[in-house]
């Protein structure tokens, strides 16, 4: 009888000091934790910065000003909000890494992010049942997942979108992309929106995501889009040259003009995130080389009052943090992601412990969402799934089409912003 009690006196001091050990090391966090005690959800943000390819500290940079925003107003709903922020850096392991952060720091969410490795972060996310909200859209996982939750159509869109724009203005179109995983589905997206126009496939001009050389890039594709020669109809007799290669795009387009030259000036194009407003005034504003260019966007065109609250926010919570442009697709994902969770905590009674799977569960009944008119109202309920190919959790296919004019990224005159969800259900499997 002695020995029993002994043992489970043992057993009970062994217990706790394991259960003490844990908790002072932070070794994670049951499954769908709650966001921390005392009314405060935690949530984060991560993105890819200090690496040679695509940079997106605006993304983070913006969801601290929100938490600072919110939390001089009282929080969302009674809640203080904490925000974590991570790097990325543009690897599986990072974006594994941060999603790991998450778990371990009992993040009910991780809210408007960037990673092109959805595989790495999206399987542990799923497996503490914790929402991925507002993703940028490089991914295909974020289409995919039932944890997922986009406010845009990402890549998808943007390159059918492109696909559209250029079908009813050029004659041939070449496309420069990175020669990745995500970079093999873009050329299929292009193509979708080019044959909905009658248009022929566009050449696939593949290039290292790091390279600093897209010398051999520019000359092929300067060789596709220099014409045949043949009548055509005048306002069709171009070709176009578009790059979606991220913060390399003006690394290529400037090889290009270096081997244009016999100033053949084919229409170039690309899509916000690869070019932006910050790009086209630190290449010259109105004598930017990027003066004419076509590009797609999910959102309105910034200058549009519909982004005046983002921009006071900056304004007055950034903080002097000039990685946080409001003018930048990133830091506007990030918003309007963080818009969304604050809509969903208006939801939950004051003081009750939040959770990742009560906040899954909300997002699956909610009624739709408004953003302020800077997207459709957003909804992920069964019924709001569209029916594209690799891209089931898509439930806002819009684009919006803008040109670079007088140093400006304006809305393209005679162009409406466009659903492209019937589009992309005629393309073929890209994921």
């Amino acid at each position: 009888m002695t020995i029993s009690r002994r043992a489970v006196s043992l057993s009970r001091t062994l217990v706790a000091t394991a259960i003490g050990t844990c908790l002072i090391a932070g070794c994670g966090a049951l499954p769908g934790g709650s966001g921390g005690s005392g009314g405060t959800v935690t949530v984060m943000t991560f993105a890819p910065e200090d690496t040679k390819a695509t940079n997106m500290p605006g993304m983070t940079g913006m969801a601290k000003a929100y938490e600072r925003w919110v939390n001089s107003k009282g929080g969302i709903n009674g809640y203080k909000l904490r925000v974590l922020t991570c790097n990325e850096k543009n690897t599986p392991t990072g974006a594994a890494d941060c999603a790991r952060k998450a778990i371990a720091e009992k993040a009910v969410a991780v809210v408007g992010s960037y990673s092109q490795h959805g595989r790495a972060f999206m399987a542990p996310l799923e497996a503490e049942g914790i929402p991925f909200i507002g993703g940028y859209g490089v991914s295909s996982e974020e289409f995919q997942s039932p944890l997922s939750y986009p406010v845009n159509g990402g890549q998808p869109v943007l390159i059918a979108g492109a696909g559209h724009q250029l079908g009813r203005a050029c004659d041939q179109v070449a496309l420069v992309r990175p020669d990745t995983l995500v970079g093999d589905a873009l050329p299929v997206l292009l193509n979708a929106g080019l044959r909905a126009n009658k248009m022929t496939d566009a050449a696939d001009i593949r290039a290292a995501e790091d390279s600093a050389d897209f010398g051999p890039q520019a000359r092929e594709a300067l060789t596709h889009t220099s014409g045949t020669g043949k009548e055509k109809e005048k306002d069709k007799d171009k070709g176009c040259v578009t790059a979606v290669l991220g913060e390399r795009t003006e690394t290529f387009f400037d090889a290009f003009r270096r081997t244009d030259a016999q100033r053949k000036k084919p229409q170039i194009s690309s899509v916000l995130g690869s070019v932006s407003q910050s790009l086209v005034d630190r290449t010259g504003g109105k004598e930017s080389p990027f003066e004419g260019a076509y590009l797609t966007s999910w959102y309105p065109v910034a200058s549009d009052p519909v982004w005046e609250p983002m921009r006071k926010v900056v304004t007055d919570f950034a903080f002097g943090d000039d990685t946080v442009d409001p003018d930048d697709s990133g830091a506007q994902t990030t918003w309007i992601a963080y818009t969304v969770l604050g809509e969903v905590l208006k939801g939950f009674k004051k003081d009750e412990a939040v959770t990742g799977r009560m906040v899954k569960r909300a997002l699956n009944e909610a009624e739709p969402i408004s953003t302020g008119g800077l997207t459709p109202d957003l909804s992920w309920r069964y019924q709001d799934m569209r029916a594209v190919a690799g891209f089931p959790r898509i439930v806002n296919g819009q684009v919006t089409f803008q040109i670079v004019q007088a140093g400006r990224l304006v809305a393209q005159p005679g162009e409406q912003s466009l659903d492209m969800t019937p589009t992309l259900e005629s393309a073929p499997r890209t994921a």
